[in-house]
């Protein structure tokens, strides 16, 4: 089928969502809201209000105002969650250089007798290639006009400038468990192949919020393994009702993995302020199960 279908003016956007039953409260007000959001971006929002998926009809009582509240909800949660990553990728990468390189040497990133799948190795230094080759970082300047061999350089410097997905694919390939291990109990986490689902997971998180996506009511496809209570070193959740694919579930490997790195942190309590600001926002969109807030982790 060929698309044919024409831009609209703001104007005309307005009109249809009045023609589809929406109640618009503040016509001037709506017009400024899409003026600076995408009528295609905030469609989004209006999605979970529509009774008819194909006419696009609403449900009656609905508000133009409910879509911009849920809409700052979501731009709100992205900046929490994004914090919290960076705590957690600067943590891994810490740690991942510092028992890599001390077992392995300074550039054990670069031998690929170490890693299980050649391929996915040779992958991850080509890419690790190119962020050398953009990056604007004075200390990688300084190295390349210094040293000419090793071609890259060494661990603590390379994987500095390497995207999250890089370093997690770089410690899922890695053949010694043991010092995967030694990284993931480093983290309260039993196990590596825990620590592996939670980076991959974490790594498409992270790159929904860099690109402004839409984390709330999402099916992520990475699903991070969700060990049972007993197995867990510190506060966790009964996982038995958790969806791995929704945003509770990563939330909840979010928190506990930076309740271990810097205890004292605002993030859990920065997304219980945001569901209490935002009261027309459902939890249960988010893959929330009844009773979440009497879980140890969210108390």
């Amino acid at each position: 089928m060929k698309y044919n279908k024409q831009p609209i003016s703001i104007a005309n956007q307005i009109a249809q969502l009045k023609s589809r039953g929406l109640n618009i409260e503040d016509e001037t007000k709506a017009e400024k809201v899409l003026s600076i959001i995408s009528y295609f971006r905030f469609a989004n929002y209006l999605r979970p209000m529509e009774a008819d998926k194909v006419t696009h009809t609403f449900k009656p009582g609905k508000t133009f105002s409910n879509a911009v509240d849920l809409y700052y909800f979501d731009k709100e949660l992205r900046g929490v969650i994004f914090s919290a990553i960076q705590t957690v990728e600067i943590a891994l990468r810490t740690s991942v250089i510092q028992h890599f390189s001390m077992k392995y040497g300074s550039f054990w990133f670069m031998d690929s007798s170490l890693f299980k799948d050649a391929k996915m190795h040779k992958n991850c230094l080509k890419t690790l290639k190119a962020e050398l080759s953009r990056t604007k970082e004075d200390f990688i300047k300084e190295h390349f006009a210094k040293y000419n061999r090793p071609s890259m350089p060494p661990s603590w410097k390379t994987l500095e400038v390497a995207s999250f997905g890089t370093l997690g694919k770089l410690y899922s390939n890695f053949a010694d468990t043991s010092i995967k291990k030694r990284v993931a109990r480093s983290f309260n986490v039993p196990q590596h192949e825990i620590l592996d689902s939670w980076i991959a997971a974490l790594a498409a998180l992270r790159n929904c919020c860099a690109h402004h996506a839409r984390v709330w009511n999402r099916i992520y496809p990475m699903k991070p393994q969700l060990p049972p209570t007993k197995k867990m070193r510190a506060d966790w959740v009964d996982v038995s009702a958790v969806d791995p694919s929704r945003l509770y579930a990563l939330l909840c490997c979010l928190i506990y993995w930076v309740n271990n790195i810097q205890p004292g942190n605002t993030i859990k309590d920065d997304i219980l302020h945001l569901i209490k600001k935002h009261p027309n926002v459902d939890p249960s969109a988010m893959g929330f199960p009844t009773g979440w807030e009497q879980e140890a982790l969210w108390k």
